[in-house]
């Protein structure tokens, strides 16, 4: 503390006064980066960097990406849906077979059969290739301590970011396109795969390798063996959460042009065409949802033994080898007989359209529950006294505070939270954004980042406490949190929009809905794990219900509540800044609009700007990850 007053307080005394960032100590990048894109723009088809390394990958991603597509094409939606179903009936049975078919004939029905084939396809290489360098890197951090301490730090950082901050630097190497949406979904989804495959392998059980070492076992029979035997379940679970991240950015990569049901979403969302919009967003909660489960069915099927007795009679002959080659020739039968039958891509006749009603449902909505409700007021009055009350005075007095001030704070805050390195760290970020000249529009950002992270933990806390003293409210509770967590960031635009309109509102709105189940599954876990010797040892000293939370479970389970503030924190600033989609202006606005109008300069000081704004506030909520 003494070392940033000592910092901080000949700036205040240089620089007295105003609460704006000192124009002298902003660096303008807009004419370098200018200047930058125009070179890479310049030099794309010549260069040899580009011809011979960035060329090459960019030609394989297309390569691979246009190959998955035209064999789901090829396939049919016979051939896909009846895969998808006999894959899933063998991991888990009938009921996730019957989810699966159902899943893709209502992708079929809303009319989204393609885009949803183009956003598989796209997903399929992003996540097979984000495996194979999660698996590298977590194979170098699980087997090699020193490693593991180069790549904790890059990893920590890359988990931390806003999905639109891997956007630009891709599209400024890469251009407007699927090379750049694939790429970006690489890094975004690995470090998950990497992590996991690194606790995998540190935690092979110590006495199977020493065995394995006692018998002669070089190092790689060792891995082979028995570390990657052994990590079988964190490598599935590796996958999973590399599945859905995955999917994640291949929806927000749909603004780079890479087409799909991200592309029709996000075309609908800047139409306000909230029918055409639900009618994309339902394919991607499906394809999420069905994901979600069969990968998580994979993992439990692994090291799993039923007896042969308790299967029953399709299980036994779909099981093994031999049953994966019936699945497959089953799945080539459906497609040539859809083929045969003339009907690979489904058929227009079977479409239902969903824009119409809806949006005349919205109109209604529009015309009586947004304004002039009785007693409640409608949407569009809580919108704007959100706006009015909290957002706005939140950020004129950020924006009037002074710099220096906020900086002292942001250092008096992290120092608090760790060490003098933390408080660095944070005071770096914040500095960082002030250099990069959009000092006004991240403390915007910053203002609607605390506001909603204010409303998720009050709501949040009070649905975790009455779950948590609830068993029956808890197993309501469980299948919405589920579902919501395996939601992608995107989806949760589509229903604030129809509610509230656009604006700083509903984009804090969105990210309230996206981060409030993290919150409450993490706080009901905390409450749960509370010693109940301690519990019944209070009860029995004639604590009330209400002392026995706020002077017992809550002091107790602090560790599991920072952690729910550092996830609120991280999971708001990533829907924040996608709500610039839907006018949530600020930093989000300034990335749309980079990539919109190929405005590069704009695009990266922004998203740099985001980056140090998620460091900042990462870095105020360690305690979390320490505690």
């Amino acid at each position: 503390m003494g070392v940033a007053v000592a910092l901080l307080i000949p700036l205040a005394v240089a620089f007295p006064g105003a609460g704006s960032w000192p124009a002298a100590l902003a660096v303008d990048l807009s004419g370098p980066l200018g200047r930058a894109g125009d070179w890479i723009i310049d030099h794309r088809d010549n260069h040899p960097l580009f011809l011979y390394f960035f060329g090459h990958i960019s030609n394989a991603v297309v390569v691979s990406v246009r190959a998955v597509y035209v064999l789901l094409l090829a396939a049919g939606w016979t051939g896909v849906t009846a895969l998808a179903a006999l894959v899933a009936w063998r991991l888990a049975g009938i009921r996730l077979a019957l989810t699966c078919a159902a899943a893709f004939a209502a992708c079929g029905l809303l009319g989204m059969w393609v885009p949803t084939m183009q956003t598989l396809a796209l997903m399929a290489v992003a996540v097979a290739a984000s495996v194979v360098l999660g698996a590298l890197l977590g194979l170098a951090a699980g087997l090699s301590p020193r490693a593991d301490r180069a790549l904790r730090p890059v990893l920590d950082t890359m988990q931390i970011l806003p999905a639109f901050a891997y956007l630009l630097p891709m599209v400024l190497v890469f251009g407007i396109g699927v090379p750049a949406a694939v790429l970006a979904t690489v890094v975004y989804a690995a470090p998950p795969m990497a992590r996991l495959t690194a606790l995998g392998l540190r935690e092979a059980d110590a006495g199977v390798m020493e065995a394995a070492a006692s018998l002669g076992a070089t190092g790689r029979q060792r891995l082979l063996t028995a570390r990657l035997p052994l990590a079988r379940r964190q490598l599935l679970l590796g996958v999973n959460q590399a599945i859905m991240t995955g999917l994640s950015m291949a929806v927000i990569a749909s603004v780079i042009g890479a087409g799909g049901l991200g592309d029709r979403v996000y075309q609908a969302l800047a139409s306000v065409d909230v029918g055409a919009a639900l009618a994309a967003g339902i394919p991607i909660v499906l394809l999420a949802v069905v994901l979600d489960r069969t990968a998580d069915a994979a993992g439990r099927r692994i090291g799993a033994t039923v007896p042969v007795g308790e299967q029953d009679l399709l299980r036994r002959v779909f099981s093994g080898w031999y049953g994966l080659l019936l699945t497959l020739l089953a799945a080539v039968a459906a497609a040539v007989a859809g083929r045969i039958a003339g009907s690979s891509l489904w058929p227009e006749s079977w479409t239902v359209s969903l824009a119409a009603p809806v949006n005349s449902a919205v109109a209604w909505m529009t015309d009586h529950l947004y304004s002039g409700v009785p007693v409640v007021g409608g949407t569009a009055d809580w919108a704007a006294r959100f706006t009015g009350w909290i957002l706005d005075p939140l950020r004129g007095g950020l924006q009037a505070a002074p710099w220096w001030l906020l900086l002292l704070v942001a250092a008096a805050l992290a120092l608090l939270a760790g060490t003098w390195r933390t408080a660095l760290t944070a005071v770096l970020a914040l500095g960082a954004v002030g250099v990069l000249g959009v000092w006004e529009a991240s403390l915007d950002t910053l203002s609607q980042v605390l506001a909603a992270v204010a409303v998720t933990l009050v709501l949040g806390f009070a649905i975790a406490v009455g779950a948590a003293r609830s068993a029956r409210a808890e197993r309501l509770l469980r299948p919405v949190l589920d579902v919501c967590q395996t939601l992608p960031q995107f989806v949760y635009l589509i229903p604030v929009v129809a509610l509230f309109g656009v604006g700083r509102a509903p984009a804090a709105a969105a990210a309230v809905v996206y981060a409030l189940p993290a919150v409450v599954r993490i706080t009901v876990q905390g409450l749960r794990e509370v010693d109940p010797t301690v519990v019944e040892s209070a009860r029995s000293l004639g604590a009330t219900r209400s002392q026995l939370l706020r002077q017992v479970q809550l002091p107790l389970a602090r560790p599991a509540l920072l952690l729910a503030v550092n996830q609120a924190v991280v999971l708001v600033l990533a829907v924040v800044i996608i709500g610039g989609l839907v006018g949530g202006g600020a930093l989000g606005y300034d990335v749309v609009l980079g990539l919109a109008q190929g405005d590069l300069a704009t695009g990266l000081v922004a998203g740099a700007a985001i980056v140090c704004l998620g460091l900042l506030l990462d870095r105020v909520t360690q305690p979390v990850k320490e505690a």
